[in-house]
């Protein structure tokens, strides 16, 4: 018996999910700070609202897809080292400030555990301080006198600050978009592995102790 029929639904569902992020991506991207509604997205695949979220089942788990499908895009196109040490995926960001608020919303939300992007950014920036904290440590490319940090929990740490920092200056960058995130960025990353060089590879020490 043929499976041809029984696929036919499925590979038609999957087409139309990708035909809708693809135009989410478009319209985030063209939108600026101002955002986006579900109803400009379905017009611009030619359905109803409902019809649109009908395929993702909330307007917070389509729009905690259309952020994955950016960021799977951005790894598609940059690897993590060269978002380390060239930074370019910040300044390509620039040019879409409409994804980058679009980022920062859904990651504020998905704090909530009950938030459909819950796990996905948990393991998103899991994933990304692992990567970020082997780069470090293996040190920047060849031709460079910088090293890295000399030890894991050394390096882990300056991933953490990195990763938050990259969040921080993307909020900010959108209330003043004269920042330089990509510029801020690589500047914090010299000063970090500067810092740990100087302190020996001690990193961040445990908190002091208040006096009694």
């Amino acid at each position: 018996m043929s499976t041809r029929g029984s696929r036919g639904p499925y590979t038609k569902t999957a087409a139309r999910r990708q035909e809708i992020l693809d135009a989410a991506l478009a319209a985030y991207a063209e939108a600026g700070s101002r955002g986006v509604s579900v109803r400009d997205i379905a017009q611009r695949v030619g359905m109803t609202d409902a019809g649109v979220l009908h395929h993702f089942g909330s307007r917070e788990a389509l729009l905690t897809a259309v952020v994955e499908a950016r960021d799977t895009a951005a790894l598609a196109a940059y690897t993590p080292e060269t978002v380390l040490w060239r930074t370019e995926l910040l300044a390509e960001n620039a040019a879409t400030p409409g994804l980058v608020k679009l980022f920062l919303d859904i990651a504020a939300a998905a704090a909530d555990p009950d938030h459909p992007g819950h796990a996905f950014f948990t393991e998103r920036y899991r994933g990304l301080r692992q990567q970020i904290a082997a780069l470090l440590l293996a040190g920047p490319p060849a031709g460079t006198e910088d090293a890295g940090p000399e030890s894991a929990r050394d390096a882990d740490w300056a991933a953490r600050i990195l990763l938050a920092a990259t969040d921080g200056l993307q909020l900010q960058w959108l209330l003043e978009p004269s920042i330089d995130m990509a510029g801020d960025i690589g500047r914090l990353r010299d000063v970090l592995l500067e810092a740990l060089r100087e302190d020996g590879g001690a990193g961040p020490g445990p908190a002091p102790q208040p006096k009694e």
